[in-house]
């Protein structure tokens, strides 16, 4: 059975009453809040939104979009740019972006692509603006997806999520640079003479604020600031990365642009018979769920994927509710979560 939305700008059938009354009763709210949640209204709160959604899908009804779009001339439905990958960073911000738009009362539809190159990220975006969506969100690992979303008419929502500093279009980011700051310092503190540095990729902006976060507090402090060690993300290349570190004894402090680099390092002094964090401290970066289950458990920053999603989702609704792209930038701040893998360098007391 249909919920007829068109209903709440004139007379609703009995029985379409009797759908809303069912509805309201399970999600414990009023018809009249049904209503307003059936038709978009601003006014409803998310959580309130969020159950009146779910009683709606136990009761195994579906709202009548069609009907909801000639009335309010939208689609209630977000368009979603994403990276075709496994890594935890893209893929953790496509869950948030999914639940928070949920939560806002919207359906989302996702364009994946393959590759990040500008031409690949405008075909995801064409494809979603031919689906009538009212709005559109891309995961930004790289400055070409902001900057063909920045080719999107003035008159569709857009938001970034994700990425580095580019104000051609709204944006929600995590200040990586700050993230590695603070795993640094949290290092140097432990009296570690200097900090080694496994890299993400260098196409990467997320790799190099990374980059920029770690040489900047060693510079501050007076520190020899070390060669880079590239990796691509993988465990596999921080393994290879550290293998080359392992060596030598005058390294005591590993910083990893992410925690399955800082997973492949930890195997890497393993087997070169360096203990952790005996002989050498090691930190990552983003928090994956497993982290904290690694021998030793890892020390490393945590990116709120979760509230990433939410902010650029509340970019992207009031940007739709006022018919303007305001040049929003906003900055969320990592943590620093301490671990076993971390400790005093050799020698301190």
């Amino acid at each position: 059975m249909a919920l007829d939305e068109v209903g709440a700008k004139g007379p609703v059938p009995v029985a379409r009453r009797s759908v809303m009354r069912d509805v309201a009763l399970l999600a414990g709210v009023s018809h009249q809040t049904v209503s307003r949640v059936l038709n978009g209204h601003a006014s409803v709160r998310p959580e309130t939104r969020s159950r009146v959604l779910d009683a709606m899908e136990a009761l195994n009804y579906r709202r009548n979009l069609a009907a909801r779009t000639l009335v309010t001339r939208r689609s209630n439905t977000l368009g979603l740019v994403a990276f075709e990958t496994t890594l935890f960073g893209p893929a953790s911000m496509l869950y948030g972006i999914e639940q928070a738009a949920r939560a806002q009362g919207y359906f989302v539809s996702v364009a994946s692509v393959r590759t990040l190159e500008r031409t690949v990220v405008l075909e995801a975006i064409d494809r979603l603006r031919d689906q009538s969506v009212d709005g559109i969100v891309a995961i930004a690992p790289k400055n070409t997806v902001a900057q063909a979303l920045g080719q999107v008419p003035a008159g569709l929502a857009v938001v970034s999520v994700g990425g580095a500093d580019d104000d051609s279009v709204p944006t929600v980011r995590i200040d990586n640079t700050a993230g590695a700051a603070a795993a640094t310092r949290r290092l140097l503190e432990l009296g570690h003479a200097t900090v080694h540095h496994i890299a993400g990729p260098r196409d990467w902006p997320e790799a190099r604020e990374r980059i920029d976060g770690w040489r900047d507090t060693l510079y501050a402090a007076g520190a020899v600031v070390p060669a880079v060690r590239q990796g691509d993300w993988s465990a596999m290349s921080g393994y290879s990365a550290a293998l080359a570190l392992a060596t030598s004894p005058g390294v005591t402090a590993i910083f990893c642009s992410n925690d399955q680099m800082a997973l492949g390092a930890l195997r890497a002094l393993q087997e070169a018979g360096r203990s952790v964090p005996h002989d050498v401290s090691v930190v990552g970066f983003d928090d994956v769920p497993e982290s904290a289950y690694f021998l030793p458990p890892l020390t490393t920053v945590r990116q709120d994927f979760v509230e990433l999603g939410r902010r650029g989702i509340d970019v992207l609704v009031d940007q739709i509710a006022t018919g303007s792209r305001a040049d929003q930038q906003i900055v969320l701040n990592p943590e620093l979560v301490t671990r076993a893998s971390t400790g005093y360098a050799p020698g301190c007391p």
